[in-house]
């Protein structure tokens, strides 16, 4: 036994395959026993996770002695020689195909719900499976996954004989397989949980896989730790790091909700803060734009560092005075910053810096925060970049008020929808 069961399996694989986040990867499940193995390492990747319903031909009276095995498109491969030697005439063989094809039908009518297969054509693809004993049906999946269009075909699986990597090596473009035993005796053997996976797990786990998480960490610039939240969908599309100021930070309820509808969108939210617990309560600290830039900068840049982000284009989210920070990191050298969103912000502090923002920005004030309002208004029209000033109607300073955070989280989704994905 390697593994707890197949999530830790997965976790295993996953720290295998970080190499090729770079690449942007589709991973691709063999259901059932395939799909937690495969949540774990897309979750790791951050990449969209996507069924190939494939089933073995099981011989006559030993159904888990793979002969052959067929895809859902029909695709199927056969190993003649086990076939010949047991017996199996072609009509025995027919009519094994047509019962794996029917269920093969069932699954996938199950699982998709009537929803497209996210195409494959010119990506690379993983296929995931909890192990491979022949390696027929993998074989299968490969053929598969080329007559889709795939650029690339990685087979990728937690443990499996050494005689099925020769044949997937012969036909995917790379076998990843961190447990090749010299004696296989069977995958679960591997396993201390190999129970069965049933449709109702599969389900709930590619659900599951649609929702974002969340993970905490720490960022160390050397001079200070600064904590951090990650709001993370499968496949984010975008990044947007947040910058709060006056004393709020990564824990703002304010900020999460609008970090939430934004991950719902397809958008990574790095909240973080920007000054430490003792740091915050010194005033003159919340309102130094030039250090709050700095460290948003420096947070920006360790942010991309994570393989899951590095290649997503970049936007601000500013609150308050970190509205000015967000606009003054965009208008300095560093990261390159693709869009700017301000909430209730002071982009005013930013000062003169607002004339060399490039990144189109949308300031968006409550009408009953009239201070601000005003502040914004001159703010803009010192602005050069493409820019907009909304005005939510009946919203104060906080947003408090019925629907209004909402109403932000709408219109900033839709901006970096718009800025973040002509950036991509």
């Amino acid at each position: 036994m390697e593994y707890a069961d197949r999530h830790d399996a997965g976790r295993c694989l996953a720290s295998e395959l970080l190499s090729l986040a770079p690449e942007r990867p589709i991973v691709v499940a063999l259901p059932r026993g395939g799909v937690p193995v495969a949540i774990e390492a897309a979750r790791a990747l951050a990449a969209p996770v996507e069924i190939l319903a494939v089933r073995k031909l099981g011989a006559p009276g030993n159904p888990e002695l793979a002969v052959g095995a067929v895809a859902e498109d029909g695709t199927a491969v056969l190993d003649p020689r086990s076939a010949s030697l047991l017996g199996m005439t072609q009509e025995m063989l027919d009519a094994t195909l047509a019962e794996a094809s029917e269920e093969l039908r069932r699954r996938v009518e199950r699982y998709r719900d009537g929803r497209p297969a996210i195409p494959v054509e010119g990506r690379t693809v993983i296929a995931i499976d909890d192990g491979m004993a022949t390696g027929m049906t993998d074989l299968a999946a490969v053929r598969a996954l080329r007559k889709l269009g795939a650029r690339r075909v990685v087979v990728a699986v937690p443990v499996a004989s050494g005689e099925a990597v020769s044949l997937l090596a012969e036909e995917a473009d790379e076998v990843i397989c961190p447990k090749v035993p010299r004696r296989l005796y069977g995958v679960g053997m591997w396993y201390a949980d190999f129970a069965p996976v049933s449709d109702e797990a599969v389900l709930e786990l590619l659900s599951e896989a649609r929702e974002p998480f969340s993970e905490d960490t720490v960022f160390d610039l050397g001079e200070v730790e600064l904590p951090a939240r990650l709001v993370m969908p499968l496949a984010p599309g975008g990044c947007v790091v947040f910058a709060h100021g006056s004393g709020s930070g990564r824990l703002s309820p304010r900020n999460l909700a609008v970090a939430r509808k934004l991950a719902g969108q397809g958008f990574a939210a790095q909240l973080f803060d920007l000054l430490t617990e003792r740091e915050a309560g010194r005033r003159e600290l919340v309102f130094d734009i030039a250090l709050l830039a700095e460290r948003l900068a420096l947070v920006t840049r360790h942010a991309l560092g994570d393989a899951r982000l590095s290649r997503l284009p970049i936007g601000f989210f500013g609150a308050s005075t970190g509205a000015a920070a967000a606009l003054r990191a965009a208008a300095a050298e560093g990261p390159e910053v693709s869009a700017v969103v301000s909430r209730g912000g002071r982009p005013d502090l930013a000062g003169d810096q607002l004339a060399d923002v490039r990144a189109p920005t949308l300031l968006i004030v409550g009408s009953e925060d009239r201070e601000v309002l005003e502040l914004n208004h001159r703010a803009a029209a010192m602005l050069r970049c493409d820019h907009e000033l909304v005005v939510v109607s009946g919203a104060g300073h906080l947003f408090e008020e019925a629907g209004a955070l909402e109403r932000v989280a709408a219109l900033a989704g839709d901006w970096f929808a718009r800025h973040l994905r002509d950036a991509s």
